[in-house]
């Protein structure tokens, strides 16, 4: 297979992973519980993608953090990893260290600074890839906004997660509250409905985890394993006790010369690391037999780290001290990614085996590393162990959530010296056999190429003549309550603006039809504006004088990705409470209702019923009477990012005007942001964020008012899109597509 037959230029690819610590050297795996397997696996692909001679550049962004109590490399902006590779790091959010679950109200202005990289970079992307929830939603935004496909990796799964974590009895209010599941889970519905191809390390990863998923469409996943670099991993030879590392595991036991039962994870609750001490501690014969060495990152002082690590960590001693485990458990404060592959070598030359007792594992990459090095395997009963020992003959599943069923587990293993030998040698050879990164590459630029072939829509777009072509910012307002409410003030800011057309477009976003905003305004003597995106985002029209109004030609094309107008209506006819509004509020990429609330089951519940049927669509409401239907691809603040990437203006060049619920997605990012005095109260959760000023004038008065605070018709000041201070933010934010 060769892409080059496909396309006459090689391939630029967009990998985005957003949360954790990534680096090109001396990996921090384990250091917490977002720096793990995720990110040495992105990495690795990265790096063996531009390997390949039919890719011509592969970036993969990641989240930029300046910050004391981490390295100063993850401050870098952009970093190679040879090849045509590059690691990007974009700002977003506080400078400051963040775990993932708190990123959400980031990811808008995470976006806008990717649309900003790629425009440096003076060329879009044939595919973005996204890895987990968080890059997910940034990704099906991206893509949209480009219109190019979307491949997906999960990763790992919320619902999935939800369920092992309800398992062990934490109450479904404790995990919202630490994890946000609620948005995670709905995020992995949105990109579920969005991408092009789902891939996915396993087949029960397909068969049974993203089968609890309203958007479950097996028809759009693909089963690829993830590539191992094993170049490191090796069967044992004699240095191994020799090592510092070796050292370092010896000086806790009193007997270093038993078998080792090796557990290499994070300090994260999810590695079940807990279970497997208390197997160990409830077993006087296991105690005997072996000795337990337990890798869970880096520390210097367990009371600096952040909560989860500090917990499992503080757990894991209390166990040892309950069982009295001295001499037995090894449990070293430091290694370095080079200690890795000499504990697995260490554990195999004591004939010992290696444990995952994670609660789930999508995939595992320590199961086959630990196996390329001759060490049989234990693990949990979960996608990625069920395939890697199904392919390598090399171990045994256990129930992590039985104490008990680990321990026997392990005691059969070492009972039978034959049967451990040949599970060394099966995983040795498997590991080679089975998992490789050029095998991976190249089945994953087939899926590719197949994705592409399919693609119709055009992906460049090129502007027509208008004086757009010309002015250097843009400002763009809502109607109803907005510039509408305050005659005098309005006329006022419309003066303004007309004083400084020049160099200054004026546009108008709004839920209105075009022909109702264009009588609205005739009827009010107001000037056309540049631009008007009507209909809720699915209509952008420029206006030119002696011409009227044009359509931008793509933006249909662009938005209809996935919209089956006539499907969704026979669908909703199922819906009671719902009645479609006349044809005067209906537009092609856009279906209105009026509804009962007695009577209309929830928004998600609406969700719910169009995802099961694979069917995709926004639901808008407004003032709790109306319903919209939109494509997944269109509203406002979409429309808008469009028009900034078409006619190449910078985000911090356009200022957003809004007053209500609606315009919160238009709001957010970063644009420079104006919520007028007279705003709805659901916006008040957007106060202190540094692009979004709150004027106390109302209506049209605040939107003057907005332009000074900015010197938007000046020397435009724009405020740092990052700040510390706000350590509250709106969980719901973007997941209500």
């Amino acid at each position: 297979m060769t892409v080059s037959k496909l396309t006459n230029n090689k391939l630029y690819i967009v990998l985005i992973s957003i949360h954790g610590l990534i680096r090109n050297h001396d990996l921090e795996l384990g250091r917490d519980a977002d720096t793990g397997g995720q990110i040495l696996y992105v990495i690795e692909l990265a790096k063996a993608l531009a390997r390949h001679p039919d890719v011509e550049r592969v970036d993969l962004l990641t989240r930029r953090v300046i910050d004391p109590k981490v390295s100063q490399d993850y401050a870098q902006t952009e970093e190679s990893l040879g090849n045509g590779a590059n690691l990007i790091r974009l700002n977003c959010g506080p400078r400051r260290y963040l775990r993932k679950e708190v990123l959400w109200p980031h990811l808008q202005g995470f976006i806008d600074q990717a649309l900003h990289h790629i425009r440096s970079v003076g060329h879009v992307p044939d595919v973005i890839h996204s890895h987990y929830a968080d890059a997910g939603l940034v990704g099906s935004r991206l893509a949209g906004l480009l219109g190019v496909p979307l491949m997906h990796t999960g990763h790992s799964l919320g619902r999935e997660k939800l369920s092992r974590l309800l398992a062990k009895g934490l109450k479904e209010s404790s995990i919202e509250d630490q994890y946000h599941m609620s948005s995670r889970i709905e995020a992995e519905e949105i990109v579920l409905g969005t991408a092009a191809k789902v891939i996915a390390s396993t087949q029960q990863e397909v068969d049974e985890q993203y089968a609890t998923y309203d958007n479950y469409h097996p028809k759009r996943m693909v089963v690829i394993p993830p590539g191992v670099d094993l170049s490191r991993f090796h069967t044992p030879d004699s240095n191994e006790l020799k090592t510092n590392i070796a050292k370092q595991v010896h000086r806790f036991l009193e007997n270093p010369t038993k078998p080792i039962i090796l557990a290499i994870s994070r300090a994260d609750e999810r590695k079940n690391i807990a279970a497997l001490v208390r197997a160990y501690g409830e077993s006087s014969e296991l105690q005997s037999i072996a000795n337990l060495v337990i890798v869970a990152g880096n520390r210097d002082d367990i009371q600096e780290l952040d909560k989860g690590s500090r917990t499992v960590l503080t757990d894991l001693l209390m166990l040892i001290d309950r069982y009295d485990l001295y001499g037995k458990v090894a449990y070293p404060k430091h290694h370095s990614p080079d200690d890795i592959p000499i504990l697995y070598r260490l554990a195999a030359k004591r004939k010992g085996v290696f444990i995952n007792p994670a609660l789930t594992e999508p995939f595992g990459l320590t199961l086959i590393e630990a196996a390329a090095s001759g060490l049989p395997i234990v693990a949990t009963n979960d996608g990625g162990p069920k395939e890697i020992i199904s392919k390598c003959q090399n171990g045994v599943l256990i129930d992590p959530l039985n104490d008990e069923d680990i321990k026997l587990k392990l005691l059969d293993m070492f009972s039978n010296k034959r049967t451990l030998s040949k599970y060394a040698r099966n995983g040795a050879a498997g590991a080679i056999r089975h998992f490789s990164w050029p095998g991976h590459v190249e089945s994953y630029l087939s899926e590719l190429v197949h994705i592409l072939n399919k693609t119709k829509s055009k992906r460049h777009v090129r502007p027509i003549k208008s004086r757009l072509a010309t002015v250097d910012r843009w400002a763009f307002s809502a109607i109803d309550n907005t510039l509408f409410g305050d005659e005098p003030s309005m006329r006022t800011l419309m003066d303004l603006l007309e004083r400084q057309a020049k160099y200054s477009g004026f546009g108008l976003a709004t839920g209105r039809s075009l022909a109702s905003t264009t009588r609205l305004l005739n009827q009010l003597n107001i000037p056309m504006p540049d631009i008007l995106i009507t209909s809720t985002g699915t209509e952008i029209n420029y206006y030119h004088r002696g011409r009227g109004f044009v359509a931008d030609y793509f933006w249909p094309q662009h938005i209809d990705y996935r919209w089956e107008s006539k499907a969704l209506l026979k669908i909703m006819q199922r819906v009671p409470g719902l009645k479609l509004r006349p044809k005067s509020e209906q537009a092609i990429h856009k279906i209105s209702y009026t509804i009962d609330s007695a009577l209309a089951p929830s928004p998600r519940e609406i969700k719910r019923l169009l995802r099961t049927h694979d069917l995709h669509a926004k639901i808008v409401i407004t003032d709790e009477k109306h319903m919209d239907l939109l494509p997944i691809r269109a509203s406002k603040g979409l429309a808008i990012r469009y028009l900034a990437m078409k006619w190449g203006l910078p985000l911090d060049r356009i200022l957003v005007v809004g007053d209500s619920g609606n315009d919160e997605e238009m709001l957010l990012g970063d644009t420079l942001a104006v919520v007028v005095g007279n705003h709805s109260a659901e916006l008040d959760k957007l106060k202190n964020k540094p692009r979004i000023y709150f004027a106390e004038g109302k209506y049209a008065q605040g939107i003057i008012e907005g332009l000074d605070h900015y010197k938007f018709l000046g020397d435009i000041e724009v405020p740092e899109a990052v700040h510390d201070e706000s350590k509250e933010f709106d969980i719901e934010y973007g997941l209500s597509a």
